[in-house]
């Protein structure tokens, strides 16, 4: 009886190794070499590459050059302020008060719904009062006096116009580069492309709050954070405004830290041999939320607790920075994400949508945003952190220099949306302070000075961040996608 010799798995391996089986397997992985390069072209550079199939710093290549600035705090403040009343005096409306505002102005131009059919625009003038301000000469309404001592660090843009007629496709063409819902939102936009900075939080966190009577109806939708085609690790992190500040972060009753340790290790084999089967790159995401989520029961609960904040930085703030979810407590939180080096923190207030209560709702907005705004740019300042922090305040478009409503009804006045000529500030990283930038009609109707478009706004954001916004594009369904579209210039004049 023969006895067959048992060989080495190895040795069996080559044994049944045939010249044609040799050929067949080559054919197969040059095929799958020339795949990976056509979806990866740095797949054959030689550098490591990451679990997103990305080379190393993401294998773009970026930065481009030395950015002036290491994270971005979006005060993103929906409804739209309304500029004519609060940074972009126009002497013209108390002049034409009550008269129907020229023809000329507001022919072949769309509104909303609102006073679309409006037949009777009659011009009013600005309901706060403005005074200049600082060695720039700033002028800033009354309703914003804190926002007024820190003029001197602004860079106002008086000429930003944009498209839409309509809150949310104006935000999502803002945060998104299109009106559509779909596409990578600007803070997973520079996520995706600058890597990871921040060691046990994400790097793009959003917060969201509202005006205290909560007569603004609108809502904050989720691709106003999210990733689009890019893969979902990139999407903004929502914490909330009210109970835990991220679901799901502590372990469940009678689990352990170190059972819930042994239990993400096990999982992550499950979901290594699973992406080694399918090659799914969100199953790598996956693996790094559930990371994340264990960095974070650690580190969220030391981030939300100011006990270590001195009482003269929280009277800064004022007093609702105890209020969580308000426009306050979520500015303090700001900064304390900002310390702890999160890239892109994007806080969301809503409320500015005054069509028919301009008289005395708008006031009340300013006092809920106007302190914490500053003292965010103030509490930056004194940590030496506004010179690598770009911050950001405005709408997604402005209100009309016109009357929505009755002239007469004055509790009733209101102010339509307004895309032609807006205003925004930016201040911190590589941007000039003590600038007003641009210039609206007397009006206060369209642009007559450098217009700002959206898309050349979000290319200066991304320069100050050291990226060439032509340059990074990200291929999807056969198309190079880009956050600017195939539009954008760098407003270079607003640049230190």
């Amino acid at each position: 009886m023969m006895i067959k010799k048992m060989l080495h798995p190895f040795q069996e391996y080559q044994a049944g190794m045939t010249r044609r089986n040799f050929f067949g397997k080559m054919a197969q992985g040059i095929g799958a070499m020339a795949l990976g390069s056509i979806l990866n072209p740095h797949i054959l550079s030689g550098a490591p590459t990451n679990p997103f199939g990305l080379a190393t710093n993401n294998g773009l290549g970026l930065p481009h050059f030395t950015p002036k600035a290491k994270r971005v705090i979006y005060l993103f403040q929906n409804g739209a302020p309304s500029h004519v009343d609060l940074f972009d005096y126009k002497p013209m409306l108390r002049k034409w008060h009550g008269k129907q505002i020229p023809d000329s102005l507001t022919s072949g131009k769309r509104f909303s719904t609102m006073t679309g059919e409006q037949t009777a625009r009659p011009v009013i003038g600005e309901i706060s009062n403005f005074a200049q301000h600082g060695q720039s000469g700033a002028w800033v309404s009354d309703f914003m006096p804190e926002t007024a001592k820190i003029a001197d660090e602004l860079c106002f843009i008086k000429s930003m116009y944009t498209e839409s007629v309509n809150h949310a496709p104006a935000i999502t063409f803002f945060l998104t580069g299109s009106e559509q819902p779909g596409r990578p939102s600007m803070g997973s936009w520079l996520t995706y492309g600058l890597g990871s900075t921040a060691k046990d939080l994400p790097d793009f966190v959003a917060m969201t709050s509202r005006d205290k009577e909560a007569s603004c109806g609108q809502i904050f939708y989720d691709y106003y954070w999210g990733s689009g085609f890019l893969p979902t690790k990139f999407q903004g992190v929502k914490f909330r405004g009210g109970g835990d500040p991220v679901l799901y972060l502590e372990n469940p009753q009678g689990i352990p830290r170190k059972m819930r340790r042994k239990i993400l290790d096990n999982i992550q084999e499950l979901n290594e041999m699973n992406h080694a089967d399918y090659g799914d790159t969100e199953i790598h995401t996956r693996i790094a939320q559930y990371e994340m989520a264990y960095k974070m029961q650690m580190s969220v609960p030391e981030l939300t607790d100011f006990s270590d904040e001195p009482q003269h930085i929280l009277d800064m703030y004022g007093p609702d920075v105890h209020r969580k979810g308000s426009f306050a407590y979520n500015c303090l939180m700001a900064r304390r994400l900002a310390e702890r080096d999160v890239r892109f923190i994007q806080c969301m207030h809503a409320g500015w949508d005054q069509h028919t209560n301009l008289n005395y709702q708008l006031i009340t907005q300013c006092r809920d945003t106007d302190a914490p705004s500053a003292a965010l740019i103030k509490d930056l300042k004194q940590r030496g952190m506004l010179e690598d922090t770009l911050v950001i305040w405005g709408g997604e478009f402005g209100r009309t220099p016109f009357l929505q409503g009755n002239i007469k009804d004055v509790r009733n006045w209101g102010r339509d949306h307004h895309p032609y000529v807006f205003t925004l500030w930016m201040a911190g990283a590589g941007v000039k302070p003590g600038l007003s930038y641009g210039a609206s009609d007397e009006f206060g109707f369209n642009p007559v000075e450098v217009p700002v478009h959206v898309h050349d706004f979000q290319a200066t954001v991304m320069h100050l961040m050291g990226i060439d916004h032509e340059q990074f594009t990200f291929k999807h369904q056969g198309r190079r996608y880009r956050l600017t579209d195939v539009d954008g210039h760098v407003v270079k004049d607003i640049l230190s």
